[in-house]
């Protein structure tokens, strides 16, 4: 799977940015057997692993910075997944619930009932 350039260019920058005032991981970026190509690899390997299907943008410069530190991991394999990405629909105010069901029925005539008229007497009528 090949990372978009805009993710590479993400990962590279955060790298860099963070060397700046990380000596540790400055010396890291430069091993020989750590490239770039290898880190994308094993960040979508982790991803592949955990199941998930989103991640925090921090998630994903930690799984990097972990590639370039840890020196257990090895050269990673490239995975072979495919990623798809669905966009949320856009809510209609229109359209957004089913059509109701409009059925035709017979008009009801009310019928008015005139009121009894009161024999007895109440407290309100003295």
């Amino acid at each position: 799977m090949k990372p978009t350039d805009a993710f590479k260019t993400a990962i590279e920058n955060y790298l860099n940015q963070t060397a700046l005032s990380d000596t540790v991981l400055a010396l890291s970026l430069t091993k020989a057997d750590k490239n770039l190509e290898s880190c994308f690899n094993y960040i979508f390997g982790e991803v592949k692993k955990t199941g998930f299907c989103a991640f925090d943008n921090q998630e994903i410069f930690d799984m990097a910075l972990k590639y370039y530190t840890d020196d257990t991991i090895a050269e990673p394999a490239p995975p072979s997944c495919k990623v798809v990405v669905n966009q949320p629909a856009k809510p209609d105010l229109f359209t957004a619930f089913p059509a109701t069901l409009q059925i035709n029925l017979p008009k009801t005539e009310v019928i008015q009932t005139p009121k009894p008229t009161q024999t007895t007497l109440t407290l309100f009528d003295l």
